[in-house]
């Protein structure tokens, strides 16, 4: 709530209503907002400063079972708020925050170096040479899977790989 506070204070309502290009009845709306604010405010301060104390004896006067006065008095004396101890709450609120704050910096240098890595790929990718114009060496040094993948073939006797003719045909007919 002090935040929320600080932040009206700080406000300069006249850049609010030019710089969102507010007029008419709008802008007078958001200063009477603001007046109403303000005389809400001082109205609050004003109370928060004065004493509270209840006025037992005008009860009395006015209430004919003055045992109940005296018991309700007897109460209110006798009354003493009860205080709690937040520091344990506070310091597990710390620890999640530290915690939060290691796990996103974390996350952000695994998103980094993935975006480095994805960076790396364009590049190779927008730098590659079409297709076409490879060369059966090079895709083999790009690739040895593919020569070995081949080599396992042609030593059982199969030249062509699986699924060849049903994909581009015969050539054995041309």
């Amino acid at each position: 709530m002090a935040v929320g506070r600080s932040a009206a204070t700080k406000l300069d309502w006249s850049r609010v209503t030019t710089s969102l290009g507010l007029k008419g009845q709008t802008a007078a709306s958001l200063l009477a907002f603001k007046k109403r604010h303000d005389d809400a405010r001082r109205k609050l301060n004003l109370l928060q400063q004065t004493p509270q104390e209840i006025d037992f004896a005008t009860y009395r006067s006015t209430l004919k079972n003055q045992a109940i006065v005296d018991e309700i008095e007897a109460q209110f004396k006798k009354f003493k708020p009860v205080t709690y101890d937040v520091g344990k709450q506070i310091k597990a609120i710390e620890a999640f925050e530290t915690q939060a704050i290691k796990s996103a910096e974390e996350t952000k240098g695994k998103v980094d170096a993935e975006l480095k890595s994805l960076d790396a790929t364009l590049k190779n990718i927008e730098g590659a040479r079409p297709f076409e114009d490879l060369t059966v060496d090079e895709i083999a040094a790009a690739r040895p899977d593919i020569d070995e993948r081949t080599e396992q073939l042609v030593s059982n006797g199969k030249w062509m790989p699986p699924g060849y003719k049903e994909r581009f045909g015969d050539l054995a007919l041309v």
